[in-house]
């Protein structure tokens, strides 16, 4: 990975106001946070600059206004978290740029700390605009970019404000590409990766870009089904995206040629019905299936191939569960997983990376998620990042 400029580099902070990028689009019910983990993130790298005696400014975006004043998208109700977590004062100011946000921020002690509004009110963040982003420049001396999750963005706030003032990665976002670079970047080998999910389509960069780097893919989910479809192997009335077959069988073809081992289930749990409790049996691969079974999570013999694997390997990424997860009994084979990779990262012998919606999920259901070497949050951009494609948040900070 290239290199980037992290707070380390920062010289000479004490009265000087950093503009601070962060991600606070968190959940939200009734005008209260629901799930402070962005929040909590956060903090590192606010009481670092608090400490260097710097005046902090947030920037932060809340769902999608789409460049409007959109007052039910407002971060005002995010400021009493914050203060709670911070055991400090938190203040708020009405707009992200301007004479009001610009007396707040003069106006803030050695150490003090504003959230600006949402930067997505105006049209100028998400096309990146040079006026915009030179608005936002002037209320600070320093930039800090501590959202990797909004760093696949070009926007004015993530991108743009790294280009006119100096600019550092936050300790949030300096945890992240460590562990990203220690995953795939550096990677102690052997190196295996788990991606799963429903649907090849919507992984396809992810998939062609894995097999030129790692030793071993298991595929699960939805996604296995295309490639078993793809091979001959009788699927019944399992969903896989069978005008994919195709394409599975060039990856495959180029897996094998970069020395890529594919992992595909040997045994197979079907049912008829995906509904919590339903009657369920293991087959094999292979074997004649009825047009009502449905495959919907990957048999013993399959999780014991992969923990086997595990156990050879040195450094895991991991995306997308091995079965539907969310409906009990199809979860075992991804809680099982979960938790034999969880071990062996806790005992130190395996560096283990997951990342994307589904997989921080299906860790935290497996009770494991503390014990992975990291979890990224990060979604798209976590993504992004394991298709091999350059995050515009995260070049803007190269030295």
């Amino acid at each position: 990975m290239t290199q980037y400029r992290t707070l380390d580099d920062a010289k000479d902070l004490a009265g000087k106001t950093a503009l601070v990028r962060v991600d606070f689009n968190v959940p939200m019910e009734n005008g209260k946070v629901t799930e402070d983990t962005r929040l909590r993130v956060a903090l590192p790298t606010i009481n670092r600059l608090r400490d260097a005696g710097a005046r902090v400014a947030l920037l932060a975006h809340f769902d999608r206004p789409k460049g409007k004043v959109v007052p039910s998208m407002s971060l005002e109700p995010v400021v009493d978290d914050l203060e709670h977590l911070l055991g400090a004062p938190v203040r708020f100011a009405s707009d992200c740029v301007g004479g009001g946000a610009r007396a707040m921020i003069a106006d803030l002690p050695l150490g003090g700390v504003v959230l600006l509004e949402n930067v997505r009110f105006h049209p100028g963040e998400e096309a990146n605009d040079p006026t915009f982003a030179r608005q936002l420049a002037e209320l600070g001396d320093v930039y800090v970019n501590d959202a990797f999750s909004a760093a696949h963005r070009a926007h004015a706030s993530t991108e743009g404000l790294a280009r006119l003032l100096p600019a550092y990665a936050g300790e949030s976002m300096r945890r992240e590409l460590d562990a990203l670079d220690a995953a795939l970047g550096k990677p102690q080998k052997p190196v295996i990766g788990i991606v799963g999910g429903a649907k090849v389509s919507t992984k396809l960069d992810l998939l062609k870009n894995l097999v030129g780097k790692l030793d071993r893919l298991a595929i699960g989910g939805g996604m296995a089904n295309t490639f078993m479809f793809a091979q001959g192997i009788d699927i019944g009335g399992s969903l896989a995206e069978k005008d994919m077959a195709d394409t599975a069988r060039e990856i495959l073809a180029d897996a094998a040629a970069k020395g890529c081992e594919i992992l595909l289930p040997v045994d197979l749990v079907i049912a008829t019905a995906v509904k919590p409790g339903a009657a369920a049996r293991t087959v094999q691969a292979g074997d004649a299936l009825s047009a009502d079974d449905k495959i919907l999570d990957a048999g013993p013999a399959s999780v014991a191939r992969l923990t086997a694997a595990i156990d050879a390997s040195k450094t895991l990424i991991w995306n997308g569960p091995l079965g539907v997860f969310e409906v009990p009994p199809f979860d075992a084979a991804t809680v099982a997983v979960a938790r034999h990779v969880a071990a062996r990262a806790k005992s130190g012998v395996l560096v283990a990376v997951g990342g994307g919606g589904d997989t921080v999920a299906a860790l935290h259901h497996a009770g494991v998620a503390d014990d992975m070497t990291f979890v990224s949050t990060a979604g798209g951009a976590f993504l992004e990042w394991m298709e091999g494609k350059p995050l515009p948040g995260v070049e803007a900070l190269q030295v």
